[in-house]
């Protein structure tokens, strides 16, 4: 079945990429879905797919184009004669690895070294992977829990102009792919009120690692009018004994208010007040290390071309010290992500499009 999914949607792609201009037309609006990403629930599931892909699939598709319906004239799907290699993002891919599979898969597909027909990934995709370039996905069987399903499948059609697409393949021998088979529509309408309670400790030193530099940036921008614009971030140093105060006040008064053991409570914040003070310091650094070098410094890569950012991406790899790396700030948290728009399509015909 995925064999067969992976060719048409493939040799489809191809036809309307070249209908629309192929390479010579960077714009081209077909680009989004001439990169397949593969969902698996399981790195078994996932290997046995891999193979098929670089096996079956790409032989296929060098004469797939031949292929047409009885009495159609015309043909829906072409040829894709080279076929570059299959992308894996999982556990078993080193960090840096995973740092160039992003990028590769940002560039267009007129790109030919770079470009990317196929990806397959496991659950690690559900979160941090934010391209709006992609807009193809084929989920290979229900995933275990209701939040990963909406995470992973939220990975495609991210820009409001290349909607997404996305085909689940279920398995009729596993009860609980039938069932969500015999209730598709349903719960594709409702899905968000099966969605899991999430737990984490608060405060915990984990939480702080990836939560902390993030919250206090976006804290100290709006305590401090003289540090709100983009590149109000250079005048930390002369704000910094007031705005230590202001911070300190606010975490800690944060902290005392969770549940929990007196003798934790204490540790918590005092890590916290560590961690502030630290993160303070190293803010200071930064600005100083830019200036030195006569570089523009903002607070992030996407509030104006040309000046460096002071909060990092989590999956960057390279930073010019100890003092940078601090401030990764991860961007993909479920509960503040914007809205997307879900189409549902039945194997009936009808259609019904939801706004989430």
């Amino acid at each position: 079945m995925m064999r067969r999914v992976w060719l048409a949607l493939m040799g489809a792609a191809e036809r309307a990429y070249r209908e629309a201009g192929g390479h010579e037309n960077e714009d081209n609006p077909a680009d989004p879905y001439m990169t397949v990403i593969g969902y698996f629930n399981a790195l078994r599931e996932l290997g046995g797919a891999r193979r098929i892909l670089e096996e079956e699939v790409q032989n296929a598709l060098k004469t797939y184009g031949a292929r047409r319906r009885i009495g159609e004239n015309g043909r829906l799907f072409l040829d894709r004669k080279k076929f570059s290699e299959v992308m894996e993002l999982t556990s078993r891919v080193p960090t840096n690895k995973v740092a160039e599979a992003r990028r590769r898969l940002e560039t267009p597909y007129s790109d030919r070294k770079q470009r990317v027909d196929c990806a397959i990934a496991t659950n690690m995709i559900s979160v941090g992977l934010d391209i709006a370039r992609l807009g193809l996905m084929g989920v290979l069987g229900q995933p275990k829990t209701h939040a990963e399903y909406i995470q992973a499948t939220s990975r495609v059609g991210r820009a409001d102009n290349r909607p997404g697409l996305v085909v689940t393949l279920l398995n009729i021998h596993k009860p609980r792919d039938r069932s969500h088979y015999e209730g598709f529509r349903h719960y594709h309408e409702t899905f968000y009120r099966a969605v899991e309670a999430g737990s984490v400790t608060p405060f915990a030193a984990r939480a702080l690692d990836r939560g902390l530099p993030g919250a206090m940036v976006g804290l100290a921008r709006h305590q401090c009018p003289e540090l709100t614009p983009p590149q109000g971030v250079k005048r930390i140093a002369a704000v910094r004994s007031e705005l230590e105060r202001k911070l300190l006040e606010a975490f800690t008064e944060r902290v005392r208010s969770q549940t929990m053991k007196e003798d934790e409570r204490d540790e918590r914040l005092r890590s916290v007040q560590d961690r502030i003070v630290d993160l303070l310091d190293s803010w200071v650094k930064v600005v100083q290390d830019y200036s030195e070098y006569g570089v523009e410094v903002q607070y992030q890569k996407y509030e104006s071309t040309g000046p460096k950012p002071l909060l990092r991406d989590m999956l960057d790899t390279e930073f010019e010290s100890e003092h940078h790396r601090k401030f990764k700030a991860n961007r993909s948290l479920r509960d503040v992500e914007p809205e997307v728009n879900l189409f549902l399509e039945t194997l009936t015909g009808g259609s019904k499009r939801e706004d989430r």
